[in-house]
């Protein structure tokens, strides 16, 4: 049996996303085919969360091959959508140092149903831990109308940027 959804599904306005694409973009660093957001519905900085969402279309980069003639969302781009909106909550909330954030691990992870082109799928991620500029950990879960598609618990950490070599050093 799936758990309890993280947040209620109930009154969400698609109309009227809290944070838009272009919003996104101003904080979250993927571009082209790794944009894994729509938008973003409602956001919880009380109990550390957000909701958001990504519509499935034909055109997703893994369409053509993941699986010819039923095209399967693959599960680790599943994970990949609720890391972006794991990233943004800590990117946008200062949560955590560093130039990007980096998975630091995933646990508990379940599919419980496939997603396909067409679907609308609905993410939401709620931080349960964190070490300061450190590490911030996250449960997700994922919806396609209102049933849980998928979830688990993932490790966000900081990744640092080096500072270039010139060669004169």
């Amino acid at each position: 049996m799936p758990p309890q959804a993280i947040y209620s599904l109930d009154n969400l306005d698609f109309d009227k996303p809290v944070f838009t694409l272009e919003d996104i973009r101003k904080v979250n660093p993927q571009r082209f085919e790794m944009e894994q957001l729509t938008a973003i519905l409602s956001v919880d900085r009380e109990g550390n969360g957000l909701i958001g969402y990504k519509d499935i279309t034909p055109n997703e980069f893994w369409v053509r091959g993941h699986m010819p003639d039923f095209p399967l969302m693959p599960g680790v781009v599943l994970c990949e959508c609720a890391a972006q909106l794991a990233g943004f909550y800590a990117r946008k909330y200062e949560l955590l140092a560093g130039d990007f954030l980096g998975f630091g691990g995933m646990e508990e992870v379940r599919f419980r149903s496939p997603v396909f082109v067409g679907d609308r799928l609905l993410i939401m991620v709620k931080m349960t831990k964190l070490r300061p500029g450190r590490r911030a950990e996250f449960a997700f879960q994922g919806f396609v109308e209102e049933k849980m598609v998928f979830s688990g618990v993932m490790i966000g950490v900081p990744i640092h940027r080096d500072k270039p070599q010139t060669g004169d050093e």
